[in-house]
């Protein structure tokens, strides 16, 4: 078997590799996303010998982490679990930052805009308020007024959360995978077979002659879930098409990155439409929040279709204008890993008593990854209780989507 260490660039792995020698680890984790590294980081932290494992590398392109940026906002209408969680994940990201010198989080503010028939929007006033987090409602004239670049006729309120913004993605993820080896992680280029479920506990994991062998095996590898655990997954986690589309501004103008241009969620438009301000000249981000057809991580195509683009073109002619004509820098085809409501996955497998399962990621899940990770290792490690939500019997077949 042949490990890596990590290094710089988007390959994921440089520098000389080394024979890894025979050896069981205390746990092993497959998929090193955001969820896989954050669960390293904390196992780690304990002592315990850990081997972090991806098939494509931390944050490649295929994988629900890859990409340039993600959303990262207090406010879940109702929500108070994911509220929580997102509050304790913000200063883990500050720290991680703070540790590596790597501008990860960016405060550009969150605004959420909607209508009075919003009941959402009113509940996530409650819980923020409840939790403590800055906020700002605005009325339709104040938002217009800050942001002359957006047109929102039909939208009559808002609600700001200035101390939010967004996550580098891509570079959060490998750059705390650097950070794991340096601190005696291994990271293993592996892409692991569908493990047997017939012996009650799982002694190895293998991709064709090669094995790693562990006490506890954690499977942090989104999409591919219900390709490892076909029989137990394929019905509970809906791997989706999501496309994005990175936009040009005008030549000289600063309308469209920070501070002139917060993240920005549009709750009144049927598609659901949300953006993220350029951050070091990629473009102006924007996409839709319904969730696309089904698609495979590992052969789907991700081109972007041309209807998809005149879609965008009819949007941004009603609502922002100056991007009308903006050329398409870039585009970008990612997916959602969706549970049937949009709750994680979190839970020991129920035939493989060292085995856990975290996923579902439901197209929100990159921000909670510190929450994520540490609740885990508390599970693994400590045999902390298990929020009901997160089980594998709370899992429907048939989709309804409830978190976003």
């Amino acid at each position: 078997m042949r490990a890596g260490r990590f290094g710089d660039g988007a390959a994921g792995v440089s520098g000389q590799p080394f024979t890894m020698t025979k050896k069981t680890y205390d746990v092993a984790i497959v998929g090193a996303g955001v969820f896989g590294s954050w669960t390293a980081h904390f196992v780690r932290k304990s002592g315990a010998s850990v081997a972090l494992l991806d098939a494509y590398g931390p944050a490649n392109s295929r994988a629900s982490s890859g990409g340039e940026t993600r959303v990262i906002r207090m406010g879940y209408g109702p929500d108070e679990l994911y509220t929580r969680w997102a509050l304790r994940s913000l200063p883990l990201w500050r720290e991680l930052a703070a540790r590596t010198g790597r501008e990860i989080f960016r405060q550009t503010g969150v605004l959420w805009a909607s209508n009075d028939a919003d009941t959402y929007l009113r509940s996530l006033c409650g819980v923020l308020a409840q939790a403590g987090v800055d906020h700002e409602e605005l009325k339709a004239e104040e938002i217009a007024r800050r942001w002359p670049q957006l047109r929102f006729p039909e939208v009559t309120w808002g609600v700001l959360e200035p101390q939010s913004g967004l996550l580098l993605a891509r570079d959060a993820v490998q750059t705390l995978v650097k950070e794991l080896v340096k601190g005696s992680v291994e990271y293993i280029p592996f892409s692991a077979d569908a493990p047997s479920v017939s012996d009650g506990k799982l002694q190895a994991i293998q991709s064709g002659g090669e094995s790693v062998s562990a006490g506890t095996f954690v499977f942090c590898c989104g999409p591919w879930l219900p390709k490892i655990f076909p029989e137990l997954l394929a019905e509970r986690i809906f791997p989706t098409r999501q496309e994005v589309f990175f936009l040009g501004a005008p030549s000289g103008s600063a309308d469209f990155g920070p501070p002139k241009m917060p993240v920005w969620l549009h709750r009144t438009h049927a598609d659901l439409p949300y953006a993220l301000p350029d951050i070091e000249g990629r473009g102006f981000k924007i996409a839709f929040d319904r969730h696309g057809e089904r698609f495979d991580p590992d052969t789907g195509s991700r081109v972007v279709g041309e209807s998809s683009i005149a879609r965008l073109r009819d949007y941004l002619r009603q609502h922002i204008p100056q991007l009308e004509h903006a050329p398409v820098l870039e585009t970008r085809v990612c997916q959602y890993e969706n549970t049937w409501n949009g709750d994680f996955l979190i839970d020991r497998h129920p035939q493989l008593e060292n085995v856990w399962i975290a996923g579902g990621g439901s197209g929100h899940g990159f921000k909670h990854g510190p929450a994520l990770g540490e609740y885990l290792s508390g599970r693994i490690l400590h045999g902390a209780p298990g929020e009901p939500r997160f089980s594998l019997s709370a899992k429907l077949t048939a989709q309804n989507r409830a978190v976003y």
